[in-house]
């Protein structure tokens, strides 16, 4: 459960479900509520990827993945750098989770700004059992 008005860091995972309909669309829209929502620049590539892969498997046409993309920008999101420190935290995390950097990035920057990182990706919490200092940083919809 995620305290009202806690800060948090969404990963391009929650991003597209606030603009393409997906599964778990409605939680995500939750979200957008009267609260920080902080993502890393990483963010931006990622959800870029996303909807490009969408539209090479005919699940968009390349408007309404532009539409889509317009629609992201719009979003609250307070957008952080990843600077060297960030980075550096992801790969520690990443080397100890045995998980990709990319993920890692907004698992680091919610510990760095005392944030719940939020994701729609399955994986990364089951690489968290047993390691509940992390696990209580992440929130997986759906879950």
């Amino acid at each position: 459960m995620i305290a009202d008005g806690a800060p948090l860091v969404v990963d391009a995972s929650v991003g597209l479900k606030w603009v393409v309909d997906e599964a778990l669309s409605p939680e995500a829209f939750a979200l957008l509520t009267a609260r920080p929502l902080r993502t890393p620049d990483l963010f931006w590539v990622e959800a870029a990827n996303a909807l490009a892969s969408k539209v090479r498997r005919g699940d968009l046409d390349r408007g309404a993945a532009t539409d889509a993309w317009l629609d992201l920008t719009e979003a609250p999101l307070e957008t952080q750098p990843c600077t060297p420190e960030l980075m550096g935290a992801a790969l520690e995390l990443a080397h100890d989770l045995g998980h990709p950097v990319y993920d890692c990035v907004y698992l680091a920057l919610a510990i760095k700004t005392d944030a719940t990182f939020v994701t729609a990706d399955r994986r990364l919490g089951t690489r968290l059992d047993g390691r509940p200092a992390l696990a209580r940083r992440v929130h997986t919809l759906g879950a």
